[in-house]
């Protein structure tokens, strides 16, 4: 079966909030309407919709993807609800570019809701049930505990020490400060206000981590021949990659993410990229936790084991500098409603590579970027490649 090239035309975004006032549906609704307005299409052009979402009880409703398709723009239109945990919002990605690459559709509206705040008294409460109810839930473990765990292993295999993760925090939040949806932007926040944050679940602290939040983020994707004619600056996709590893995530190495490994050398195959340092120039890895970055980084094979704290430290991950990677400001800036803040990251990478970022765009003419996003027990990679050169 031969495949389509596919590119992203239009993009969409909310803004992120600790509690929004709109329902989840019109959440989409915006988010939706923004992105079509972005390329001149209605409703009336696009053939099929594409949703994302995290669990049901986020946003306080039974059969989430059916609930939001009127207001994602799937009225009488054919609709698929794609949840593979956090790695959602960039497995949107491969999702819509299946559709369209397929022939299956000229035009798809792609679009990825959370509406976090609707879950009493926390989000987090969602996931108590999906560990091992023989050999893990006695533990009463949650997801902070884990990443705890997680942390706590990546720092002590490599030597790492807190002020070099926090670092993250600040550069991203800081990148945060030029976003119009940011929720945490902080322009002058420093390492030692991460460090001085409320301990949580050592070693994560309150700055650590990114915020339960609201919001959307909506794309176009259209067949090649026909985003020529919407748009004169397409942004193809090149390459999609995913991959999911055990749920038994007290069987493996927690100091490296395998799984991310994998679904970066499935989209660099596809992408043709054989040396991703030198090949890939804006790097958009989920970031929920500050180590979180550093962890992907590694994962995605842009550093070598251990040694991305070096990256951020030397400024090569700054906005200016060599490889930005965050330039939006990340999960730990804009804020983090689950599988809007990963398609948030496509729409990033869509805004880089056409100069439309505004105070965020990076220096130079960047061709290439990816997106990354992680998931479940840790054990889900996403990830999706975006470029101004037309796939070969």
């Amino acid at each position: 079966m031969s495949m389509r090239r596919v590119a992203v035309v239009g993009a969409g975004m909310t803004r992120f909030v600790r509690r929004a006032m709109e329902t989840p549906k019109e959440l989409a609704w915006h988010a939706a309407r923004m992105a079509l307005d972005s390329c001149g299409l209605t409703l009336n052009d696009v053939g099929g919709v594409c949703i994302g979402s995290a669990p049901d009880a986020f946003d306080g409703v039974h059969m989430k993807g059916e609930y939001l398709s009127d207001g994602s723009g799937a009225w009488g239109k054919p609709v698929m609800r794609s949840y593979v945990g956090g790695g959602t919002g960039v497995f949107l990605g491969p999702h819509g570019w299946y559709h369209v690459a397929s022939g299956l559709f000229d035009v798809v509206l792609v679009v990825a809701e959370e509406k976090m705040s609707s879950f009493y008294p926390h989000a987090q409460a969602a996931f108590l049930t999906i560990f091992d109810h023989t050999t893990e839930r006695p533990l009463e473990p949650n997801l902070l505990w884990i990443f705890a765990l997680e942390m706590n292993r990546y720092m002590q295999a490599y030597g790492i020490s807190k002020r070099d993760i926090a670092q993250v925090a600040v550069k991203n939040k800081r990148n945060a400060a030029d976003h119009p949806c940011a929720m945490l932007g902080e322009a002058n926040i420093t390492v030692e206000d991460v460090l001085n944050s409320e301990v949580l679940a050592w070693p994560v602290q309150r700055l650590d981590v990114s915020p339960v939040s609201d919001g959307a983020v909506a794309i176009v994707m259209a067949a090649e021949g026909v985003a020529e004619r919407i748009t004169d600056r397409p942004v193809w996709v090149q390459g999609v990659g995913w991959n999911l590893d055990t749920a038994y995530w007290t069987n493996r190495d927690l100091a490296y993410p395998e799984y991310v490994e994998r679904a970066a050398r499935m989209a660099y195959d596809m992408a043709g990229v054989r040396e991703p340092r030198k090949e890939i120039h804006i790097v958009e890895p989920y970031d929920p936790f500050d180590y979180k970055e550093l962890h992907h980084l590694e994962g995605l094979l842009l550093a070598d084991r251990g040694k991305a704290p070096e990256l951020t430290a030397q400024g090569v991950t700054a906005r200016n500098g060599a490889m930005p990677v965050c330039p939006s400001g990340g999960l730990l800036g804009v804020g983090n409603p689950i599988t809007a803040a990963g398609l948030m990251k496509v729409a990033e990478l869509f805004w880089q590579l056409r100069g439309e970022a505004g105070a965020r765009q990076v220096p130079g003419t960047p061709e290439r970027g990816l997106a990354q996003a992680w998931g479940d027990l840790m054990q889900v990679g996403t990830v999706t490649i975006l470029g101004t050169q037309r796939p070969a």
